[in-house]
């Protein structure tokens, strides 16, 4: 199903508000609402909803879902032609996210995000990743079997339901954000993330394109390929990020000195560091330091 994607970064994932059933009957319309400052989550277990957002018209059916923007103008676009019944989850994120066309456009604009993002939410040295979540989606048995654990707990105490509820729905946002990739993209998104944690495990050790080959059994050319399709970045662009992210933690919860960090991570020169640092930041590590820790 062609859609628009919606493109988070986390931590934090999006984290879930409330959620609800509603039933509407043949000539009822969806409630007109703007600006309800969460993202609202529409999906219909039996019936046909019509239903429009700034300018843009649906007809979710039975087993598809739609995520309303927390910013939209949302409407009935039309007057219900048969009963219908819906699940509605509200969410909200801490942080970055934009709605892309395509995939091409997310991966194209995801460094950028992330950057942002690390900004808006504070993380200086946390690792992030995406998430992205077709706007108008088919729904598959396991996303729609766990949406509906958000309603068995219903004779629970809040302070229990709302925990579950929590979990139920990063549960089920990873159903969707699997379900997404086409079984191409799954190969490559499989290869990149064992690329990845390699690198994680490994990062202070001498790592190049011949190693990954070696290690990976892929041509350097394919490694590069899917780290770009799925991290945006080659290997050795996400190694060296890699480790300024890392030598950014160590800035700031050890006394170290440069050198010994710029060793810790990889770099076994301290200009290089500094270079690689400074160009990616915009000051330089000392500076960093200085910034966002107290001397110690």
């Amino acid at each position: 199903m062609d859609s628009a994607i919606l493109h988070f970064i986390s931590p934090p994932i999006p984290y879930f508000v409330d959620c609800g059933h509603a039933h509407y009957g043949v000539g009822d319309t969806h409630i007109d609402r703007n600006c309800i400052r969460v993202f609202d989550l529409i999906v219909v277990r039996k019936g046909v909803l019509p239903i429009g957002e700034n300018g843009h018209t649906w007809e979710i059916n039975e087993g598809e879902g739609l995520i309303l923007l927390p910013d939209g103008h949302h409407y009935g676009s039309a007057p219900c032609k048969v009963d219908t019944e819906i699940i509605w989850i509200h969410f909200q994120t801490f942080g970055s996210w934009q709605m892309c066309s395509d995939m091409d456009e997310c991966l194209g604009n995801q460094l950028k995000l992330i950057e942002e993002h690390k900004n808006l939410a504070y993380l200086n040295h946390a690792d992030v990743c995406s998430i992205f979540i077709p706007k108008h989606m088919k729904l598959s048995t396991k996303a729609m079997e766990a949406l509906e654990t958000f309603f068995q707990q219903e004779h629970e105490p809040q302070s229990l339901r709302n925990w579950r509820r929590q979990a139920s729905f990063q549960l089920f946002l990873q159903h969707l954000d699997r379900d997404l990739a086409s079984p191409t993209n799954v190969t490559a998104i499989q290869l990149a993330e064992r690329i990845e944690l390699f690198i994680r495990q490994n990062y202070a050790s001498d790592i190049t394109n011949s190693v990954l080959q070696k290690k990976m059994n892929y041509h350097p050319n394919y490694l590069a390929k899917v780290m770009l399709k799925v991290y945006g970045m080659t290997p050795m662009t996400f190694l060296l990020y890699y480790r300024l992210e890392q030598s950014k933690r160590l800035l700031l919860q050890t006394s170290w000195s440069i050198a010994r960090i710029a060793d810790e991570v990889g770099f076994h020169h301290i200009s290089h560091y500094s270079t690689c640092f400074s160009k990616k930041e915009g000051l330089s590590p000392s500076g960093f330091r200085s910034k966002f820790a107290k001397e110690r």
